[in-house]
């Protein structure tokens, strides 16, 4: 098969799939490609995408590939789809689901612990939107279960691993800009 015919059918494989695409699952597509010849045709075509100044763009997200809109045609869309509801998260369910994907795997009291309430709502609802699940269950007493980020989080954070999370310590350079803000004002006087 002529080497434009794979990557157009490669092209298509990303185009008509609403989620990541794994190389395994591409190569499965071909009996004579090696993984690491799937990888180089994704490789040019994201290049191409990219140079070519396109309004697609080919990411790697969550061990795969996926086609996205290009990042500077944001502001276009939003105006044509008139800021399309996405699902958003209330504060305590982004604190419950940071404590997981830095702390993980992490039981149900510890993340109770740091927050100091009960996550027993908040955790369910991360586990009915399959952001996070259970990834086993801890060597302690009683045996409780241990919460894990999932690929879905990864995905719906664009994100190619976890390693790919800001490190904690970007945001203890947000710590004195907050303590600055709470700190008392001055008596007034009368």
């Amino acid at each position: 098969m002529a080497q434009d015919t794979v990557k157009a059918i490669i092209e298509a494989l990303l185009f008509s799939s609403d989620k990541p695409i794994l190389i395994e699952q591409i190569k499965n597509v071909f009996s004579d490609l090696e993984p690491t010849q799937v990888r180089k045709i994704l490789e040019e075509l994201k290049s191409e995408y990219e140079n070519n100044g396109r309004g697609l763009r080919i990411s790697e997200v969550a061990g795969g590939f996926q086609m996205i809109t290009a990042a500077n045609l944001s502001s276009f869309l939003k105006k044509f789809y008139k800021q399309k509801h996405a699902q958003s998260f209330s504060k305590p369910a982004l604190e419950t689901l940071a404590i997981v994907a830095y702390k993980q795997p992490v039981t149900r009291l510890e993340i109770e612990s740091i927050r100091g309430v009960n996550v027993d709502g908040v955790v369910k609802h991360l586990k009915d939107l399959r952001i996070i699940r259970i990834s086993g269950r801890k060597k302690a007493p009683g045996r409780p279960f241990v919460y894990s980020t999932t690929r879905e989080f990864l995905e719906y954070f664009g994100l190619k691993s976890l390693e790919e999370l800001p490190k904690m310590e970007n945001f203890s350079s947000l710590l004195p800009a907050q303590e600055d803000k709470n700190e008392k004002k001055p008596e007034e006087t009368r």
